[in-house]
């Protein structure tokens, strides 16, 4: 008896993580529309590393409201203008990386959910940080703006 539920057990362990592989590989073809969402936000993304917040602005709509998870209310964007210009004084991106967990394409707007990671630099001391983010984007024009997100840095639960 309990050589068949352990094997009964290990059959359906293997099932599972077959299926579950499966899943993971199908969650890495995107389409031709996902594919174009994701390549919005990597732009965005590698203006603001650069530095340059008013270009990153320019991926903006102007009736953006965002949440990030450490502010106590959601932000506009002319509230995000002044605080990103105040935070990104004296730093630098050194390094960064996205990875897309899912997208969900609805015509002209779009909903992206993915982790990042990145390493600054402030006052010459280098800081990690790692998080999750979702941004609903909308097309205008040739490019994918941002009209909200949510998200932020994930510290390890202790």
């Amino acid at each position: 008896m309990k050589k068949s539920v352990g094997f009964s057990m290990i059959t359906g362990i293997l099932l599972l993580t077959g299926v579950l592989m499966q899943n993971n590989a199908k969650a890495q073809e995107w389409s031709a529309a996902q594919k174009e969402v994701w390549k919005g936000v990597n732009d965005y993304w590698a203006v603001l590393a650069k530095g340059d917040v008013n270009g990153f602005l320019d991926y903006v709509d102007a009736s953006y409201l965002g949440w990030e998870d450490m502010q106590p209310l959601p932000s506009t964007k002319a509230q995000t203008q002044k605080w990103m210009q105040f935070s990104t004084a004296g730093s630098k991106v050194l390094i960064y990386e996205l990875k897309p967990v899912g997208i969900a394409v609805y015509n002209d707007v779009a909903v992206v959910h993915y982790y990042y990671t990145m390493v600054t630099e402030i006052d010459g001391k280098k800081k990690s940080e790692s998080g999750r983010w979702t941004d609903v984007v909308k097309k205008e024009g040739n490019k994918w703006v941002l009209i909200g997100d949510n998200g932020g840095e994930t510290k390890d639960k202790d």
